[in-house]
């Protein structure tokens, strides 16, 4: 054996490792289906580094990890799209094709290159009813996910993914579905974060030709009251209790000794 020989699954662990540990850094990012579409939400304070994007006209993209290498995947799925647009046709560009384009990408790179990407991606894709919606999870190493009505990536994605199960059920309105999305991402007994650091996007059905809106400013301020819990109904007082009764005594006032003094 020469010096410092590792065998291939000893080297796929460490790459493997290596991937989870980068990724768990970051805070997760929630998808899951609502009742006019797919919605993204993701706890970030920056305004100009996004998570979640546009890929084309009816796909989202969302993504969690090192920002220099997600953004390289999400600008090579926007040259994809707009190629496949323009030489076939707009229909032609698909979630679908576009999770496997990542898929051997992640592969690719996982297997060959010294060091594995450190990303976990979310393709969203809107359909023209809730049963052709499509959200593929794909993970470092090219793994692809099929997800059904809602997806997790990042940070603590079991924990997170455990409290948004209590809250998710199909057909949420909008301000219901970002409530669920906000309990999920809170963790017990913390305060939900505030609009300025959160991005929210939506890929909403309703909309002509290009899906994806972002929502932001007084619309967002909006939809975050509407999913605000109420608060408690104020509890009266309760009654004074009676005071103890026991047996008379004796007579109140003065006692009568008869001597009429």
């Amino acid at each position: 054996m020469p010096f410092g020989y590792a065998s291939p699954e000893q080297i796929m662990r460490d790459r493997a490792e290596y991937a989870r540990k980068g990724i768990a850094r970051g805070r997760s990012v929630v998808v899951m289906q609502y009742a006019d579409g797919i919605l993204f939400v993701a706890p970030n304070p920056s305004k100009a580094l996004h998570k979640i994007s546009e890929i084309y006209d009816r796909i989202g993209f969302a993504a969690v990890g090192r920002y220099n290498e997600f953004e390289s995947l999400r600008l090579a799925g926007i040259r994809y799209a707009d190629i496949n647009g323009y030489t076939y046709n707009r229909s032609d560009v698909t979630g679908r094709g576009l999770a496997n384009l990542y898929a051997q990408q992640l592969g690719m790179i996982f297997t060959e290159s010294i060091k594995s990407l450190e990303v976990e991606i979310v393709v969203a894709e809107v359909g023209e009813d809730p049963g052709r919606d499509q959200i593929y999870r794909l993970t470092f190493d090219g793994s692809v996910f099929d997800e059904q009505g809602m997806a997790v990536i990042g940070g603590q994605a079991e924990a997170v993914g455990s409290r948004l199960k209590e809250r998710y059920s199909e057909g949420l309105p909008l301000a219901q579905a970002l409530d669920a999305a906000l309990f999920a991402l809170t963790e017990p007994g913390g305060e939900r974060p505030s609009p300025t650091q959160l991005e929210v996007a939506v890929l909403d059905r309703n909309r002509e030709h290009r899906k994806f809106l972002r929502l932001t400013g007084p619309r967002l301020q909006r939809l975050l009251e509407e999913a605000a819990p109420a608060p408690a109904p104020p509890t009266e007082p309760a009654p004074a209790p009676a005071p103890e009764t026991g047996p008379p005594i004796g007579p109140e006032g003065e006692i009568d000794t008869g001597s009429g003094e």
